[in-house]
């Protein structure tokens, strides 16, 4: 009996110091996103995304087809806007394009380009977070109507700039990321997401060293399904490789921005397959761990009146904010996000 009571408060002990545990790498995590991140987060405004995706929409840019006159204006305005804010190109010096030839996209496509900029992490600099989306759309009909596409996918590429432009106001402060985050822009998505497949063959850091893709495309709008409960967005395999991603994911949600999360597309069973019709859908075929972020498709989608004056631009900055609340996590954490699937 003795000896049973002894191992009861053994048992007693340890379960306590493993509660501390916990408790102590919760009060940890708290820290890590907390009231810094917030002051950050702040900087992502309506007035800034609209600003951006009044230009990136408009009728000058033609539809930014892939690897036509209007694709190429976009990506000189990505570039100036990174090289105006002093975020750097992984490439080095003023290159901020990583080109595609017709060899690596489709017989009738012209050269393209994805835009790449980069913030290098101040600890753990060879871990990589890609933060992407897509700015490549559809270009001109026949009679050469143009198809803007303001939410897909403007609002994902004035997102990332958001983001990045946050992150590097904490850089310029003294409090940059840990990890290094790599914003990239990818061409030929409407195209069988092109841009993404060649950076994955053709990768700027060893993908074994990527370790998350947080991946934008369509967070402007509402679906018929959220009409009347817009303060929503959906999530796409977030837990498809890691449950620690899903966990924290949902973590962060909870504790800053507050969107119901909606799984419906992540399902199997969807017969939408949205898992696998966005660029981050490559990043997960090498076994990175992703997030696809999501407003679901409306009457506007893949028409000439997906526009940037149908755009929710408070909803685009909350949704923004939870993006970035979410790199900043994972970006400081003392450990890498595991893959476990």
């Amino acid at each position: 009996m003795i000896k049973n009571i002894f191992t009861a408060i053994i048992i007693v002990l340890f379960s306590f110091g493993f509660h501390n545990t916990v408790v102590a790498q919760a009060a940890e995590s708290v820290e890590i996103t907390g009231k810094l991140a917030q002051k950050f987060a702040a900087g992502i405004t309506e007035a800034d995304l609209k600003t951006h995706l009044y230009i990136i929409a408009s009728d000058e840019f033609e539809g930014r087809n892939t690897g036509e006159s209007g694709q190429k204006l976009a990506a000189e305005y990505i570039k100036d806007f990174y090289v105006e804010r002093n975020i750097a190109s992984p490439l080095g010096g003023n290159n901020y394009f990583q080109t595609i030839s017709s060899e690596y996209l489709r017989a009738n496509l012209k050269p393209s380009e994805n835009v790449l900029a980069f913030i290098k992490g101040s600890e753990f600099p060879d871990e990589i977070l890609v933060i992407s989306a897509h700015y490549d759309h559809l270009g001109m009909d026949k009679d050469g109507e143009i198809y803007n596409g303001a939410d897909d996918d403007g609002s994902g590429t004035v997102a990332v700039m958001a983001i990045a432009e946050a992150f590097q106001k904490a850089v310029e402060e003294g409090n940059g990321p840990k990890r290094s985050i790599l914003f990239l822009h990818v061409t030929g998505e409407e195209k069988g997401l092109l841009g993404s497949k060649y950076y994955v063959n053709f990768p700027v850091f060893p993908l074994e060293n990527t370790i998350v893709d947080l991946n934008i495309d369509m967070i402007g709008r509402t679906d018929a399904s959220h009409e009347n409960e817009p303060n929503y967005i959906y999530l796409i395999g977030s837990d498809k490789l890691s449950t620690e991603l899903h966990l924290l994911s949902e973590e962060i949600n909870n504790k800053f921005t507050k969107l119901k999360f909606d799984y419906t597309y992540n399902l199997d069973s969807d017969p939408n397959r949205f898992y696998y019709r966005s660029d981050h859908y490559n990043f997960a075929k090498n076994n990175i761990p992703v997030i696809f972020y999501f407003n679901g498709t409306h009457e506007n989608y893949h028409r000439i009146s997906d526009t940037p004056d149908k755009i929710n631009y408070e909803l685009l900055a909350k949704r923004t904010q939870l993006v970035f609340f979410t790199a900043w996590e994972i970006a400081n954490r003392e450990n890498r996000i595991m893959v476990d699937k």
